[in-house]
């Protein structure tokens, strides 16, 4: 009996060729599901639809398109940010609410439903990488909920918070930088 000279490397280059031939006709023949993607599917907002008038600015915080919207004090200024937004309906709350504070390098203490679905979770966190609101916070008149950056790119375009609305540490820095404390906001 001779000894083969196939080793292991090449057995899964042939495996793989092999499988990709009797797989191709099978794959040609069924039809493509649409791809999810972590990006946002913006839908356009005006901000006549929601608010008398813009006063100090607006911004709108569309869970569905997860994206916010901002309009400066003239309106001459529109911008938006892809988002994310709650992991559920029951997590998000919708409504009118203002910008009470503003926070470079927040720190973070878990409500107690956080840390009851997840008990791993710190009872308080201090600025820095490792912090889930990013580099900066904007606080709402509801309690625990912010508009705030996170580190972890991922949850942007998804369904990944638990209440707030995140954004990219470099585009909250953004929107830190032009939003007064008193601007309105709606969460959609």
């Amino acid at each position: 009996m001779s000894k083969s000279n196939i080793t292991r490397r090449s057995a899964l280059i042939l495996g793989a060729g092999a499988l990709g031939t009797l797989a191709a006709p099978a794959i040609a023949a069924t039809p493509l599901a649409p791809v999810r993607r972590n990006a946002s599917s913006f839908k356009t907002q005006a901000w006549q639809d929601h608010f008398q008038t813009l006063g100090s600015g607006a911004i709108i915080c569309d869970t569905d398109s997860r994206a916010l919207h901002y309009w400066n004090a003239d309106g001459t200024d529109y911008r938006v940010f892809p988002t994310s937004v709650p992991m559920t309906d029951e997590l998000t709350r919708r409504g009118y609410t203002k910008i009470v504070r503003k926070k470079v390098g927040p720190t973070w203490t878990p409500t107690a439903n956080m840390r009851k679905r997840d008990p791993s979770l710190p009872a308080f966190m201090p600025a820095g990488a490792d912090n889930p609101l990013g580099t900066h916070a904007m606080y709402l008149t509801w309690p625990a909920y912010l508009i705030h950056g996170t580190h972890d790119t991922r949850k942007i375009g998804r369904r990944s918070s638990s209440g707030c609305i995140g954004l990219y540490n470099q585009m909250i820095e953004e929107l830190y930088d032009i939003t007064p404390v008193g601007m309105q906001v709606l969460i959609l």
